[in-house]
């Protein structure tokens, strides 16, 4: 009688070094599928707070009611502790004034520094378990192929000592060991696709922190709101049109305005 062939089958013939094989593809898959789905829900979450502190953000009218709201937000996403920060530095500076070595070359320079620390960290931030996610992406294909290449070696093997190398003998074994190169593609495709997805939104996302930035030093230093949303309604009183319009809109990745030269 005629032993059923397939994945049950190929189970139970696998030997120690295809099992392994296995094993690992599982592991990425598993590890990679984690990320996926966490790291989607907690992206879809900071986006929302994201969009909501925005609106709320250029609604206020006055510094003064700038630095009372912020402090009393305890929301932790980024563009809330950007502007936490921002305020700290502002606010140590005046009360210290330039006493501290953090604050040598001027307080332009210092919440210039300290706005590019916390997009640098938020950078950080925001890649961990792209490695995992990368990993699995190009490995599980390399992997599920060498368990093949293991597989069918070892088909053939089992085949010659049987004696019986007709083309109904070899269909099946080499047929089963093509199984790990399928199981290796079903755990590189999702994950490639996550990387790739993952990678445009993080591009995007520091590239709205590095606007809202730049905003941030022109409101703090200069006393404008210039290239947020809704700026002339927003305008801080206490700042001229014409100082408004002189006011440079260089990004912060370029410089912030012109803080270091300063």
């Amino acid at each position: 009688m005629e032993k059923a062939l397939g994945f049950s089958n190929f189970l139970t013939e696998i030997d120690h070094v295809g099992m392994c094989v296995l094993v690992l593809l599982l592991a990425l898959s598993v590890a990679s599928w984690y990320l996926i789905v966490t790291k989607s829900i907690s992206n879809m979450i900071a986006s929302r707070r994201a969009n909501d502190f925005l609106k709320h953000f250029w609604n206020i009218d006055t510094i003064p009611q700038l630095e009372t709201e912020i402090r009393t937000m305890t929301g932790n996403h980024a563009f809330v502790q950007l502007a936490k920060t921002a305020l700290s530095v502002t606010t140590d500076s005046q009360k210290h004034g330039l006493e501290k070595l953090a604050a040598a070359g001027g307080i332009n320079e210092l919440l210039t520094r300290s706005l590019r620390n916390s997009l640098d960290q938020e950078a950080a931030r925001i890649e961990n378990g792209l490695t995992i996610i990368a990993s699995a992406g190009s490995a599980a294909p390399y992997i599920g192929l060498f368990g093949t290449v293991w597989g069918i070696y070892h088909a053939l093997i089992q085949i010659g000592l049987s004696g019986q190398g007709t083309l109904d003998k070899v269909a099946g074994p080499v047929g089963e060991a093509l199984i790990m190169t399928a199981l290796g593609l079903a755990v590189a495709i999702p994950a490639v696709l996550a990387f790739n997805a993952f990678t445009r939104r993080n591009r995007l996302w520091i590239a709205q922190l590095d606007s809202f930035a730049h905003d941030l030093y022109t409101i703090l230093t200069v006393g404008s709101k210039i290239g947020g949303e809704n700026s002339e309604k927003a305008s801080v009183k206490v700042v001229t049109a014409a100082s408004q319009r002189s006011t440079p809109t260089v990004g912060l990745a370029n410089g912030i305005a012109g803080g270091e030269g300063h």
